[in-house]
């Protein structure tokens, strides 16, 4: 069992995918170590309340639904998520996962036990279990300017991955190593360092939430710390996926929060500026050209997706 001088909830996000969430919430309702599972419906557009509601009845005192008034992005859904935690539950810890994973108790409570350890510790997350990321390649190095460009290209990220990534001699024979960012998949965080740096910055609607608040967590003395004897399981963008089908939308977006923190945090000039939306360009076209080759010298294993209702972007994201 955790210290119960700690008290740890759990804080999902939900946007029209309430099958995934009720999924996990069953998975892990019985884990004694988690206090709360707070639910935030981030204004979904299907019948989401009125499902995690009757989920939540059905799971007793231990699971909440609250609704956002608005789809404001995963960040605010979280900030409204963990507020709550604290105000009402009064949890010092909060888990931050994503409905598409997955994680035992022992994998809660050693991830609690660092936290006991190590009071610089601001964020601690796991290994990562996805079929997109080799082991432990859910921790990144802070990269400056140039480090951010390279980073978002799928042949450069190649290219110059021994600069970008951990070696992997960084974690052989450790059972916990001190890296500067993670994948925000599954993370738990002190909620008192969270609040007081000002926790995900809420003009970040979707991708690179992490990579803020592990900033603000730097920038408040609090360290990130990746676990190396728990793993959880992630279904890459399965919630990601359901609302944004098209992968240069993705892109496009993500490009929207990486020149964000260029500008309001690494603090990148005109010129700077105007170098990374040409970069985000020829990114654009690299994979154009990729998918165009997958379907002409693949067209066997080509399938195209059916047409869904996209999701779209309220209005005051730009």
């Amino acid at each position: 069992m955790a210290d119960r001088a700690m008290k740890i909830d759990c804080v999902i996000v939900n946007y029209n995918d309430a099958d995934t969430v009720e999924k996990l919430v069953k998975k892990i309702a019985g884990y004694p170590c988690l206090d709360g599972i707070v639910l935030v419906d981030n204004a979904s557009t299907d019948d989401s309340w009125q499902r995690l509601q009757e989920l939540a009845a059905s799971a007793g005192n231990k699971v909440t639904v609250i609704h956002a008034e608005k789809n404001g992005g995963y960040g605010a859904g979280n900030n409204l998520g963990i507020r709550y935690a604290v105000e009402r539950n009064k949890a010092t810890h909060v888990l931050i996962a994503n409905p598409d994973v997955f994680f035992t108790e022992s994998c809660v409570l050693r991830l609690a036990r660092i936290f006991q350890k190590h009071p610089e510790a601001g964020i601690v997350t796991a290994a990562i279990q996805d079929k997109n990321y080799k082991p432990f390649q859910n921790s990144w190095k802070s990269q400056g300017f140039i480090g951010q460009l390279l980073f978002m290209g799928p042949l450069s990220r190649r290219l110059w991955k021994s600069f970008l990534y951990y070696s992997p001699r960084y974690f052989q024979g450790k059972k916990a190593v001190w890296v500067d960012e993670v994948h925000g998949s599954m993370l738990m965080v002190d909620t008192a360092a969270f609040l007081a740096c000002g926790g995900y910055d809420e003009q970040i609607f979707l991708y690179q939430e992490e990579m803020v608040l592990a900033s603000r967590m730097k920038a408040a003395g609090k360290r990130t710390a990746l676990l190396l004897t728990e793993s959880y399981c992630h279904e890459h963008s399965a919630s990601i996926s359901k609302s944004y089908q098209k992968e240069l939308e993705r892109q496009q977006l993500r490009e929207q929060s990486v020149l964000y923190y260029m500008k309001h945090y690494l603090h990148i000039n005109p010129l700077q500026e105007r170098l990374a939306r040409l970069w985000f360009q020829g990114i654009r076209a690299e994979i154009r050209i990729f998918r165009l080759a997958q379907r002409a010298y693949h067209p066997f294993f080509f399938v195209p997706k059916p047409d869904r209702k996209e999701h779209r972007l309220p209005s005051n994201v730009s």
